[in-house]
């Protein structure tokens, strides 16, 4: 399978009650390149996304039932939390920090039917917490504190953290020449030093085994996002719609099917 997914984001939209991003992809027959299916696509981001976190939480955490702190309570925040939970990582605590409260304190009812969830105005807690998850709009760092020993941080939204929190922890991506761009932390902290050594892998070199972190720093997982796991669960989503007999044909569609 081939495709394009298209994803406008407008961090001003949260202001209007409405989600930052929303998104289109095309499904293209990988031998003809003929668009076969399009798809609302800001829910499939958002999943793929959350599973990410997940997967890396489950692979990369280190306490059992951990205390997880949420900074930025929108659509993705949500969905991490959600996915957490599939992947068997099952929160004791979630607290929540949002510059807006309305959307802190939803995201903490939402929190309830898994684990006790509280709001915080102020993040000093949230931060603290065993795996901290950033879902946030920042254009620029924000965050000036390093993290513990055993935290584990799922910098989501990459423009959270500065060059020396980073430096101060074991560094873990998805994909290092995705991520080491336009001005993520990752790409911040590169320019600085001029090198990328501070990248300790990426998350299949954990699930393969063939890399381990020391437990004497925090670990911070920074994923850029593959568009080709978009496509995947794209593909996986139209599978099933036509197996459900909801996926709508739209007869006529090309204007021609023969050359001639």
């Amino acid at each position: 399978m081939a495709g394009l997914k298209w994803i406008a984001g407008f961090p001003a939209n949260t202001r209007d009650g409405l989600p930052r991003a929303s998104a289109v992809l095309v499904l293209n027959d990988y031998a003809t390149g003929y668009p076969i299916a399009l798809l609302e696509a800001a829910t499939i981001s958002s999943a793929r996304t959350a599973a990410s976190a997940a997967l890396a939480a489950a692979a990369l955490g280190s306490a059992p039932a951990p205390v997880v702190g949420v900074v930025g309570a929108g659509v993705i925040a949500r969905a991490i939390l959600d996915h957490l939970v599939a992947a068997g990582v099952r929160p004791s605590a979630v607290r929540v920090h949002d510059l807006d409260e309305r959307s802190g304190t939803a995201l903490a009812e939402h929190a309830r039917s898994v684990a006790p969830a509280t709001f915080h105005a102020d993040p000093t807690p949230v931060l603290a917490a065993d795996v901290v998850v950033f879902a946030t709009t920042a254009a620029a760092p924000h965050v000036r504190e390093p993290f513990a020993p055993g935290q584990l941080v799922l910098d989501i939204s990459l423009r959270d953290l500065p060059p020396e929190v980073l430096l101060a922890a074991h560094n873990v991506v998805d994909d290092v020449e995705h991520c080491l761009t336009a001005n993520t932390s990752p790409h911040l902290t590169e320019q600085l030093l001029g090198h990328r050594d501070f990248i300790a892998g990426t998350l299949a070199q954990v699930r393969a085994g063939e890399l381990e972190l020391t437990p004497d720093r925090p670990v911070v997982f920074s994923p850029f996002g593959l568009g080709v796991l978009d496509i995947a669960v794209g593909a996986h989503v139209l599978t099933v719609a036509r197996a459900r007999g909801e996926a709508v044909e739209i007869p006529d569609f090309f204007g021609e099917l023969t050359r001639w």
